[in-house]
């Protein structure tokens, strides 16, 4: 079975993508190859700080590597927070950057947003992008004990609840993750 770096040290994101992949590939996470340095995020959108996460443990730790970035796009604050999500707020906190969003989106009637994945594939200098995205609304506030990051107040399109009220197996059919990762299986398999 062929090892893979995923390049985060998210036990949740983990355990979300080995479900997700069902034992078809071996992966590792960055604790596992002694990946300890925090990697730079320093790109301006999603798809660089993806990039530049699986380049850099793809090159220097000589293993496959693929890696994440995914933001909350919100179209009453005009993309926001968008490659900043996780640490909108100034801090790495999921409950104050939920909390932001929710008092920037005070008395605003429109909550429309998305989830955007890219999932960058890097091996021998050469790299392929995968994008899944899932539109939805903001909800008024948290709702639901599940998952991570916003999906206490992310409500998908055609659904009644937020992503933290699904069951694991229930996001992994329709998130922005699992489509990108679906993308970046059926590229492996070919």
């Amino acid at each position: 079975m062929k090892k893979i770096c995923f390049a985060t040290n998210n036990d949740s994101k983990i355990a979300e993508i080995k479900l997700l992949l069902q034992n078809k590939i071996e992966i590792v996470s960055l604790k596992e190859i002694n990946c300890i340095e925090d990697i730079p995020e320093i790109g301006t959108n999603i798809e660089e700080n993806s990039f530049l996460k699986a380049q850099y443990v793809s090159k220097k730790y000589k293993i496959p590597c693929f890696a994440d970035d995914s933001g909350l796009i919100i179209d009453a604050l005009k993309g926001e927070p968008g490659v900043n999500s996780s640490h909108y707020s100034g801090t790495r906190n999921d409950e104050d950057n939920i909390n932001k969003v929710l008092n920037k989106l005070t008395n605003i009637d429109n909550r429309k947003a998305k989830f955007k994945t890219v999932i960058t594939w890097y091996e021998n200098e050469s790299f392929k992008q995968f994008v899944g995205e899932i539109n939805g609304t903001i909800s008024l506030k948290k709702i639901g004990n599940g998952g991570f990051g916003y999906d206490s107040i992310f409500i998908p399109e055609n659904f009644d609840k937020t992503f933290a009220e699904m069951t694991t197996i229930e996001k992994n059919i329709i998130s922005h993750r699992a489509i990108a990762i679906h993308k970046l299986m059926n590229f492996l398999n070919n």
